[in-house]
């Protein structure tokens, strides 16, 4: 039925299962029959004439205000290179002045970004759990979907991975990933004692998962890290950061763990949360560098 009812009341017929057919020149809208016991449907519209003018008018307006609120905030910044500046004076003596005093931690950079700005460094965990989450939803495989040609294809990957058994790559892989693992967690425990930390330790446990995922292959791989693994390890240093950032709420602070013993300055246990925060962000990128080359290599983890 074509006829001059509004946009709602032909979207009403339409849900009730009307047949539904607009002016060409206003709208399109087409609903393919629905199959017996389905209740999926889909619905597809577009504006074509009516309102095109108004829609115009208004992206205009809302790209001109927001670039004009950014606009304003840029110019009521300080003037960039002014040695007046706070970040060139107070942030700076702030942090070289007081950062060991009040962070415990030997490492200004691990004090500054896992407790004066930690909040910054949490958003960039999250980021990067959100980024590997992306990949999940767009490149895992479904074993259950699989076709004849794709499980053709891993079992010869599979007895490939079994046959060669004495290659270079996997006798090095044997040797080299412990110990590049093991590098990776001194730089993490470190970090907040001398160059290093979460970041750069996670990256180099990641290297090391690669190195003996690319050895051994992904079968080999799964004995010890799987799917499940990869999502408790994530999520879990994700809580627990959240955990020791929300802490400072409740204490009345403006960084993490105020009122955290921080220790002595040099010592293993010291710098209160810098430490588990470090632990926490190393193992969320070695997560994530893993995760980004299985699912882009074999599309599952």
């Amino acid at each position: 039925m074509t006829d001059k009812k509004s946009l709602w009341k032909h979207i009403q017929a339409w849900v009730d299962g009307e047949e539904v057919i607009l002016d060409a020149d206003k709208y399109i809208v087409s609903r393919p029959k629905r199959q017996k016991g389905s209740w999926r449907s889909h619905f597809t519209m577009a504006y074509v004439k009516e309102n095109k003018k108004l829609y115009m008018f208004l992206s205009i307006a809302i790209s001109v205000l927001f670039i004009g609120i950014m606009l304003a905030v840029v110019n009521s910044l300080p003037e960039f290179g002014n040695a007046s500046n706070p970040a060139n004076n107070e942030v700076m003596e702030r942090y070289l002045e007081r950062g060991i005093e009040e962070t415990g931690a030997v490492n200004f950079v691990a004090g500054m970004i896992l407790d004066y700005r930690a909040f910054d460094t949490f958003a960039e965990a999250n980021v990067l759990f959100l980024a590997v989450m992306c990949a999940v939803l767009l490149l895992k495989k479904d074993k259950k979907n699989y076709n004849a040609r794709e499980e053709q294809e891993i079992k010869e990957d599979d007895a490939f991975d079994e046959a060669d058994q004495k290659s270079i790559l996997k006798i090095g892989g044997k040797v080299l990933a412990p110990l590049v693992i093991l590098y990776g967690i001194y730089v993490i425990l470190n970090g907040h004692l001398s160059p290093g930390g979460g970041f750069s330790g996670g990256s180099i446990i990641g290297a090391g998962l690669i190195l003996y995922a690319t050895a051994y292959g992904q079968k080999k791989m799964q004995t010890f890290f799987r799917f499940r693994t990869f999502t408790a390890i994530s999520v879990g240093g994700l809580l627990t950061y959240c955990a020791c950032k929300s802490y400072s709420f409740f204490t009345g602070a403006n960084h993490v763990g105020y009122s955290i013993p921080k220790g002595v300055p040099g010592d293993i246990l010291s710098g209160g949360f810098i430490l588990p925060l470090n632990i926490c962000v190393g193992l969320i990128v070695a997560c994530t560098m893993y995760g980004f080359y299985a699912l882009f290599t074999k599309g599952d983890i």
